[in-house]
């Protein structure tokens, strides 16, 4: 690791290490406290007052770590925009706890800042031939605005869209226990900027390995103080930054959709499962309830430190394998997770009634 890489990394960890604690002081100070004895939603797992300021020091972390470091273009200043909106409004999650449906529609506007800037995702590699690229280059809309011509590319921008916004979401829901949001995080950014420093003759994969450190570092950071007994959650804020994050960075870098669908198998698919299974019930998609797999093994007796613990163990060998892994080998290890996770779910449900039998 060059000395760049390792002074981002160091700087971003001991910003959100050092200042996180000033951050609870402001909330209880204000009272702005997630009291589960008068919010009641079922999804509460804590049983005491505890603030849910995380997002507002992740995001200050990384955008002094990121202007230090990183050189200020249109891209930059697109994707701190974006994360903006999600720290503001996550900020007013924390005192009002808004509607599911408005923070899906801030993730589309935060995601709209990244796509105006021109980030977005030209082609995929075809999971059934490693010699060929799926374009999604067309069709293309010229627009004229801001007294110059610009480029809608359709498909690549849609993909982008519901990508980001998909991810930043799936990975907001699995920050339900102490601790478990932040290691993940940042062992799945590490891994991102593993790969990209593959890449490192190319610019543009140097500087999104830079980002990818900044955001392990902030995540690292906070998370003494949000491992169990947790003084902090990371709130909207700090659940959709990490989503928000992971997902961008996923385009910049070399890695795409393969590689983080992987390194994120755990919350991804088990945000999957659950979504379904609430559409089944005729649910809300997108309301919180206890069918995620973390709420399913504090039910069978795992404790809160074994679930986190477990949570980052399986991203990091998840990690591990997809560095190693094409483009085909990834599309297939994608259906095998999915067939593990089913298997994982049935054998715990046996477990369960086992134990009540």
């Amino acid at each position: 690791m060059s000395i760049p890489l390792y002074l981002s990394f160091i700087i971003s960890l001991l910003i959100s290490l050092i200042f996180t604690p000033i951050i609870i002081r402001w909330y209880k100070h204000n009272h702005w406290l997630d009291d589960p004895k008068t919010s009641n939603h079922p999804k509460n797992i804590h049983t005491k007052p505890i603030p849910r300021g995380g997002g507002i020091i992740i995001f200050i972390s990384i955008l002094v770590t990121s202007i230090l470091f990183l050189p200020i273009d249109k891209h930059l200043i697109g994707i701190m925009i974006g994360a903006l909106i999600l720290t503001l409004i996550g900020f007013l999650d924390d005192l009002f706890d808004l509607n599911p449906y408005l923070r899906i529609v801030t993730g589309i506007l935060a995601t709209l800042c990244v796509i105006a800037v021109g980030i977005g995702i030209p082609f995929l590699t075809n999971p059934f031939s490693s010699n060929s690229l799926l374009y999604l280059n067309q069709p293309q809309i010229p627009i004229f605005f801001g007294s110059k011509w610009h480029t809608i590319w359709v498909l690549a921008d849609l993909f982008a869209l519901f990508w980001i916004v998909g991810i930043t979401n799936f990975v907001n829901w699995s920050k339900g226990l102490d601790g478990q949001l932040p290691g993940t995080v940042a062992i799945a950014a590490i891994v991102i900027s593993l790969l990209s420093q593959k890449f490192s003759a190319d610019i543009t994969q140097w500087n999104s390995a830079v980002l990818a450190l900044i955001v392990a570092g902030a995540y690292i950071g906070f998370l003494p103080w949000n491992f169990f007994p947790q003084k902090i959650m990371p709130g909207y804020g700090g659940g959709s930054l990490a989503g928000y994050f992971l997902a961008v960075l996923a385009i910049l870098t070399t890695t795409k959709v393969g590689t983080l669908f992987i390194v994120l198998g755990i919350p991804l698919i088990d945000a999957i499962f659950v979504m379904l299974k609430r559409i089944r019930s005729g649910k809300s998609p997108v309301w919180g309830d206890t069918n995620h797999l973390h709420h399913t093994l504090l039910k069978v007796g795992w404790g809160k430190r074994r679930i986190a613990i477990f949570y980052w163990s399986v991203t990091g060998i998840l990690g591990f394998i997809a560095l190693q892994l094409n483009s085909q080998q990834k599309f297939y290890t994608i259906i095998l997770l999915f067939i593990v996770f089913a298997l994982f779910l049935l054998w715990i449900k046996y477990f369960r009634q086992s134990s009540v039998q």
